[in-house]
C-alpha cells in the first residue's frame, strides 16, 4: 500500500510539472510570424508579421513593387512575374533599417530547382547589384539546381557564403521543405546557422579574408563585405521562394 501511494504521488508531481511547463509562455514555441515572451524580453523585432511588408523596400527604390513579392497565407513569397521574354528578375528587397552587430533568423523553402539568397551588410549603390556589397547566405535546391555542382567544394550550395566558403555540414532539406536560418554578425566575425547547426564561420578584414577575395570574382569590388553596418536583403533570382518567421535583434 505504501509503495502504491508513493508511486501515485510521484506520478501526480510529474503531471503537475508537465502542466506548469506547458502553461509557461516562456517555454512555448511562438506562433508563425510572432515573438515569444522570452524573445520580446531579449529584444527581438519582427521584420515580417504575415500581413504587411512595411519594413521592406526594393533595393535602390523607396517602396515595395506591385508585382513579384506578395503575401500568401502569412508567408512572404516571391513569384517571378511573367513577361513576353519569360521570367524577369532584379526585384531584390532590403530592410528599410540598417544593422551592425545582430542575430537574424528566417525560415525558407524553394520549389523544385529554386535559387535565392539572403544578403547582409548591404550598401546601396545605384550602379551596382546588391551582391557586389552584401555577403550572401545561399538558398538553393541542392539536388535539382545546376549551381550546386559549380563553384569549389560545394561553396554554391545552400547555407554557404556564396562562391567563397561551403556550408559544413551540408544539412539542407529537400525542396518544398522548410529550412531554418540564423545569421550572427558580431564585429568582424560572421556565423551561418542552418537547421540548428553552425555551417559557416569566418572573420572579415584579416589577411586570410583579403586573400580569399583576391582569388574570387569579388576582387574588383572593395565594398564587398566591407560594411560595418548595412541592410538585410532577400534575393529575386527568378524562382519561387517562400519566407516566414523573419526576426532580428541587435547585439
Amino acid at each position: 500500500m505504501i509503495r502504491t501511494i508513493t508511486l501515485l504521488l510521484a506520478l501526480s508531481t510529474f503531471v503537475l510539472l508537465a502542466c506548469e511547463s506547458t502553461d509557461n509562455p516562456n517555454n512555448s514555441e511562438p506562433e508563425m510570424n510572432e515573438l515569444s515572451q522570452s524573445e520580446i524580453e531579449e529584444g527581438w523585432e519582427l521584420l515580417f508579421d504575415g500581413e504587411s511588408t512595411d519594413k521592406w523596400r526594393v533595393y535602390n527604390m523607396d517602396s515595395m513593387p506591385d508585382h513579384g513579392w506578395q503575401i500568401e497565407d502569412g508567408l512572404l513569397v516571391f513569384r517571378p512575374p511573367a513577361d513576353e521574354d519569360g521570367w524577369s528578375s532584379g526585384l531584390d528587397i532590403i530592410t528599410k533599417e540598417t544593422y551592425s552587430d545582430f542575430e537574424f533568423k528566417i525560415d525558407w523553402k524553394v520549389e523544385r530547382g529554386g535559387n535565392s539568397g539572403i544578403f547582409y551588410h548591404v550598401l546601396e549603390q545605384e550602379d551596382q547589384a546588391i551582391f557586389w556589397s552584401g555577403p550572401e547566405f545561399q538558398i538553393l535546391d541542392n539536388i535539382n539546381h545546376p549551381d550546386a555542382d559549380q563553384g569549389i567544394d560545394g561553396n554554391r550550395k545552400a547555407g554557404s557564403l556564396y562562391d567563397l566558403l561551403p556550408a559544413d555540414p551540408q544539412n539542407t532539406r529537400p525542396y518544398d521543405e522548410w529550412n531554418s536560418v540564423k545569421i550572427v554578425s558580431n564585429g568582424p566575425v560572421i556565423e551561418h546557422w542552418q537547421n540548428g547547426e553552425k555551417v559557416v564561420e569566418y572573420e572579415r578584414w584579416t589577411p586570410e579574408w583579403f586573400s580569399m577575395l583576391h582569388e574570387s570574382k569579388f576582387q574588383c569590388y572593395p565594398e564587398f563585405g566591407a560594411m560595418r553596418e548595412g541592410h538585410i536583403g532577400l534575393q529575386d533570382h527568378g524562382d519561387v521562394v517562400k519566407f516566414k518567421n523573419i526576426k532580428i535583434r541587435s547585439l
